[in-house]
């Protein structure tokens, strides 16, 4: 293998990629590549996975939609948490009565 080729083919692709994060989605390879996984990536790591054929630059909207999906599954994981930070007390029914009276 040529690396000066590899190299340069690796710029160019980076070149044509927009933003700072790219949505990719994965295509079979001869290692056992699973085709059609959706993830997010750096410029250069994308323009390096496009240039050795193991990606390809997600359409607007599998791109929008990933997002969406990523969203969602953020917000839920934030719920769940916020749930389980819900603290409850319990507190015997003699003790209720306790504390009521001395605030009296």
């Amino acid at each position: 293998m040529d690396l000066r080729s590899y190299y340069k083919k690796i710029r160019e692709t980076e070149a044509t990629l927009k933003g700072d994060e790219v949505v990719l989605v994965s295509l079979e390879t001869s290692e056992g590549g699973k085709p059609g996984v959706r993830t997010e990536a750096p410029r250069s790591v994308a323009a390096t996975l496009i240039a050795e054929g193991r990606a390809r630059v997600a359409t607007d909207e599998e791109a929008t939609e990933f997002r969406e999906a990523m969203q969602a599954a953020r917000e839920k994981y934030e719920n769940e948490e916020a749930a389980r930070r819900v603290q409850i007390v319990v507190m015997p029914s003699s003790d209720a009565k306790k504390s009521t009276k001395d605030r009296s």
